[in-house]
């Protein structure tokens, strides 16, 4: 048997020194830049990840712009009155942490110009004003 393996251990033995000359010991550079793209490929499947999971969870259809916020007026640390438009009617909600309470049930009117462009300085009077209005 021995005499057997002689011969083909004598065919790889050349291959194995040459495959151990060539190869050279890893240098501290080769080895930054490959753990630096690991990291570009680590970001890039990240934010397409992030990108894929924001495209597949928008609200599609008729129901997608069913309800919007109209104002946010801050009335405490944490808590806040929102006034959300749902179809024909405003809703003016009460919220704090853990807790919505509906403060009230108006119909849809038009928005003052100074609070045209979202929340201003102008919204707690413009607030205030909606909630002294009776109920039709």
């Amino acid at each position: 048997m021995r005499k057997l393996l002689t011969p083909i251990v004598a065919l790889f033995l050349p291959v194995a020194e040459a495959t151990a000359q060539v190869v050279a010991p890893p240098t501290m550079s080769g080895n930054l830049v490959q753990m630096l793209l690991g990291l570009v490929g680590i970001l890039v499947l990240l934010v397409g990840s992030l990108w894929l999971l924001k495209k597949l969870t928008l609200q599609r259809g008729p129901g997608a712009g069913l309800m919007r916020i109209v104002a946010v007026t801050p009335v405490g640390g944490r808590e806040r009155v929102v006034v959300v438009e749902v179809g024909t009617t405003w809703l003016v909600l009460g919220v704090a942490p853990g807790r919505v309470s509906a403060l009230a049930e108006i119909p849809r009117q038009a928005l003052p110009p100074a609070a045209q462009g979202g929340a201003s300085a102008a919204m707690p009077a413009w607030l205030e004003q909606l909630m002294r209005k009776p109920k039709a």
